[in-house]
Parts: structure tokens; C-alpha cells; sequence
């Protein structure tokens, strides 16, 4: 914060005046890490992605996080890519519903422990 003095031009007094800088700073984090589990063939096609068994759905910061994340989960987990983009960190992924809660476990363990990342809890509806 920094404090500064001005003068009033109507009036010749000078008041202090607060003047309170922000700024974001990404962060390394996960802050969605959700199970869609037997979601209906609407859904997935309104998402637009090949009907599954489950959808898993991660946001993750800095964005390129989604490149790793993808690759972990495929790595880890038979699971198909649904989407992934890098400028948002936005992935989804598709497969049984054992699949993308292996996926997104390893995700999560990985960038916790071996990426230093913060990483919210995995939720499933």
C-alpha cells in the first residue's frame, strides 16, 4: 500500500489518501478436480464429448498445467483426452468411472508432490 499526500485545489487543505494497488499473480494450483459419474448422453454431447461412463473435469493454473495433467492421466489411467486447452487450463477427460478416478488421483499426487503445486480435493457427483 502507499500513501501519499494531495492538495485540493478548491479548498488550499491536503488530505491523505489511500491508494491500493492489486495485482493477480498466478499461482501454482488446481482449483477443480470433479468426477461426472454415468453422465447422460445430453450432457456429453452438449460438452462435446463421446458419451462415457464418467467425465472428469480439471482447472488448473498456469494453463500449460492442462499439457501436463493430460499426460499424466493418460499415462496413468485409460482415459481418453475430451478437451484440453492450454490457455485456460482446462482439461476433460472421459472413460469408466475407475479410469478417471485413477486419472485424476495420479493428476492431483503428481502435481502435489513432484510440481510443488496447491491442489484442491477431488469431488464426484
Amino acid at each position: 500500500m502507499e500513501h501519499f499526500r494531495v492538495s485540493s485545489t478548491n479548498l488550499g487543505e491536503s488530505a491523505d489518501i489511500e491508494r491500493i494497488i492489486q495485482e493477480y499473480v498466478p499461482g501454482k494450483q488446481v482449483t477443480l478436480a470433479h468426477l461426472l459419474a454415468n453422465p447422460t448422453e445430453d450432457l456429453c454431447h452438449k460438452v462435446g464429448v463421446e458419451h462415457a461412463e464418467a467425465i472428469g473435469i480439471l482447472t488448473l493454473t498456469p494453463g500449460e498445467t492442462a499439457i501436463i495433467a493430460g499426460d499424466v492421466a493418460t499415462k496413468f489411467a485409460s482415459v481418453k483426452i475430451g478437451f484440453l486447452d492450454r490457455f485456460s487450463g482446462a482439461l476433460v477427460l472421459t472413460g469408466s468411472i475407475g479410469s478417471v478416478e485413477e486419472a485424476l488421483s495420479a493428476i492431483l499426487s503428481t502435481l502435489e508432490s513432484s510440481l510443488g503445486y496447491r491442489v484442491c480435493q477431488a469431488t464426484r457427483t
